[in-house]
């Protein structure tokens, strides 16, 4: 059977030290042993991985918004960019239209205005703690009778929050979002996979592979690249990680990454700025710096074999063009990554280089847990939480008491 995606690193020897690979590579092993010991019944974020892991929805009860073409989701953060990064990512399988507001900007509400219809909009919405004030916003900008019980499903935790409240006094269908499971570790929770199941996905598909990391084969490669990309992350000389995507379809998972790393591992002086690149768009923009600018980065290079593979039939190219003719866009922008990668060979700049093979549910349920568990390992060897977001936390509280 195919990989769902191949990832190869690049790193030198200079940025490695040896024996703390060593070490390191003994305390993940020993560490993801112990998740996986506990994983069936210790409700912590990686149960959210286990085969007793249960929804609580089920796909009788959701069948009535199924007939829904066009669906609003309102969240924020870990709340909305797992749900874009599946939508983007299968939107090959998916004929419905999904708008999401996921930030406060008058032009984004205006276009959600005009392109609205109201017999036909669903709208969801999600908020882990229930109290995210642009989520709170953006629906007190909808007119009252936008939504109600018959159109509306809310995502949120069990207590006595401002959206708990909103979906009594209306009567709205509300899931709970477990508190065990933050929000940028949700995506296949309820958070991400109530929208798979209203997008026509199989949210079973999505589960096949999540435990791949734990066993064998794909349990060395991840112990592997943690050790390796721990060593980044100590070096000090590397500050910034660019996500340089050849592929379009990859660009929201790209997204959910940046807040995954900068959320996870940005702490304590610790972390990697991540910023997302555009290729082959960035070569005629930021390539001059990004190969002969500072030497503090390393490159995510994504790609992938899915094209819609159109050939040049060249009746506008001359003779110095001439070996663009009859070839496919597939092979001139895989070029133009090879050629990439080559001169960042030259240059001794740390890459990797992460290759989707197929666009399935499966290969992106394996490739969010792959990154989810890489993350938490590499959280424990820099010696921060993963979990938390204590910055974060500051500035919602003093916001608030602007506000107030």
């Amino acid at each position: 059977m195919k990989k769902n995606f191949t990832i190869e690193n690049n790193i030198s020897s200079f940025f490695l030290l040896k024996k703390r690979i060593k070490n390191n590579s003994l305390i993940i092993s020993n560490n993801l042993n112990s998740i996986y010991k506990e994983i069936n019944k210790k409700k912590d974020t990686f149960h959210l991985l286990s085969k007793k892991y249960k929804f609580n929805f089920s796909a009788q009860s959701l069948k009535k918004f199924r007939k829904f073409k066009k669906i609003i989701i309102i969240g924020m953060g870990g709340s909305i960019l797992g749900t874009k990064a599946i939508y983007s990512f299968l939107s090959h399988k998916i004929n419905k239209d999904f708008i999401f507001l996921d930030n406060l900007t008058e032009e984004n509400f205006k276009d959600f205005k005009s392109k609205k219809k109201k017999d036909n909009c669903l709208f969801l919405v999600v908020s882990k703690s229930g109290n995210t004030i642009e989520t709170l916003t953006n629906i007190n900008l909808l007119k009252k009778t936008d939504f109600d019980h018959r159109n509306t499903i809310m995502i949120t935790e069990k207590n006595n929050n401002a959206l708990n409240n909103i979906c009594k006094k209306m009567k709205i269908p509300t899931i709970e979002h477990k508190n065990y499971i933050g929000g940028r570790y949700s995506v296949l929770s309820e958070v991400g996979m109530i929208p798979a199941y209203l997008m026509g996905l199989k949210i079973k598909n999505f589960r096949k592979d999540i435990l791949d990391y734990f066993k064998k084969k794909k349990k060395r490669l991840l112990i592997e690249n943690v050790t390796k990309l721990t060593e980044i992350y100590l070096h000090k000389q590397i500050n910034s990680i660019i996500f340089f995507n050849y592929s379009p379809q990859l660009l929201d998972f790209n997204y959910w990454c940046q807040q995954l790393l900068a959320e996870s591992l940005g702490k304590k002086g610790s972390g990697l700025l991540p910023v997302i690149s555009s290729a082959p768009k960035d070569h005629h923009s930021l390539l001059q710096l990004y190969l002969d600018g500072p030497k503090d980065k390393i490159f995510y290079i994504l790609s992938s074999k899915n094209f819609r593979d159109f050939r040049l039939k060249g009746e506008y190219l001359d003779n110095k063009f001439e070996f663009l003719k009859n070839k496919r866009l597939s092979k001139i922008i895989l070029s133009q990554k090879r050629a990439f990668i080559e001169v960042l060979k030259k240059k001794n700049i740390p890459y990797r280089e992460i290759q989707i093979n197929d666009f399935s549910e499966r290969a992106l349920g394996e490739l969010f847990s792959y990154f989810m568990l890489e993350t938490a390992m590499i959280a424990k060897l820099i010696n921060v939480n993963p979990f938390n977001q204590p910055s974060v936390e500051e500035v919602k509280a003093l916001t608030k008491k602007y506000l107030s």
